[in-house]
């Protein structure tokens, strides 16, 4: 992959997602502008990856019908972008407000996006099936805008998944006194996930943890389920019930397939750390 559709990829990718636009979608708020930073140099801003740069903005700008607000260029070695999005809202979903019994969802499906990343790290498997298809969805996720004006009307609380389903869960009820059970058998994995984890013989518990998913976790009450359903249907989302917050924090979670609690040997996914 050359420089200038590198740039163009990695862009896109920041615009709806991470540090931007998806921190806001997942709390029901949709995103109108961005502002955006960019460091580089003559060679990586020379005009073929100006126009890629430009295109790729554009792009984004029409997909997700967010303005492009302001902004600024600095000279550098290595190249760089920043991005922050705002949004309005009479209402957002809080992180921390689970509540006792609901039900945990999930959006969309997990590993894709961290098996893109194995391959662009030039990790090679028995069978490299559907490589494309899987680096396009770590440098090209999907956010479902439609999915999220909804989320309001039937989240307690919500959070994005990109460090690691098990960390972001952690983090969406730090401050509570509960617990959660993930069934592991009901986290959803793409057809084509299934089809590589087969024909490699690899474990899906090695890609769904890792993050870099953005997909929207939330917790909702048991009485929410057919509207949830309804929701699903309406707006083309998959989501998929994976697990339920009980009482009392004996633990941060429990992991389970049947009957058995699976035992994780460290917590995986992302972790941020600062010296």
């Amino acid at each position: 992959m050359n420089e200038a559709t590198l740039i163009k990829d990695y862009l896109a990718k920041l615009v709806k997602n991470n540090s931007s636009a998806l921190n806001l979608v997942c709390k029901g708020v949709i995103p109108k502008y961005y502002f955006i930073s960019g460091s580089g140099n003559k060679k990586s801003f020379n005009n073929k990856n100006l126009k890629k740069i430009i295109n790729s903005l554009k792009s984004e700008q029409k997909k997700f019908s967010i303005k492009l607000s302001g902004g600024d260029t600095v000279f550098s070695k290595i190249n760089s972008f920043t991005i922050i999005s705002l949004g309005f809202s009479n209402k957002i979903v809080k992180r921390n407000n689970a509540k006792i019994n609901d039900d945990i969802y999930i959006t969309g499906n997990l590993g894709d996006s961290y098996l893109g990343l194995k391959y662009l790290q030039k990790k090679n498997y028995n069978r490299n099936i559907y490589k494309k298809y899987f680096i396009n969805k770590f440098y090209l996720p999907m956010i479902n805008l439609n999915f999220s004006k909804y989320l309001t009307k039937i989240a307690n609380t919500s959070i994005d998944i990109s460090d690691g389903l098990l960390i972001d869960l952690n983090k969406m009820t730090n401050n509570q006194n509960i617990s959660s059970e993930i069934y592991y058998d009901k986290i959803p994995i793409s057809n084509k996930l299934k089809i590589f984890l087969r024909k490699n013989s690899q474990k899906k518990s090695k890609f769904v943890f890792n993050g870099d998913d953005y997909q929207i976790l939330f917790t909702a009450k048991k009485s929410k389920r057919h509207n949830i359903d309804k929701i699903s249907k309406i707006t083309k989302t998959k989501i998929s019930r994976i697990g339920r917050i009980i009482s009392k924090k004996k633990f941060k979670f429990c992991l389970l397939r049947g009957d058995k609690a699976l035992k994780l040997t460290k917590m995986p996914g992302y972790e941020h750390f600062f010296a």
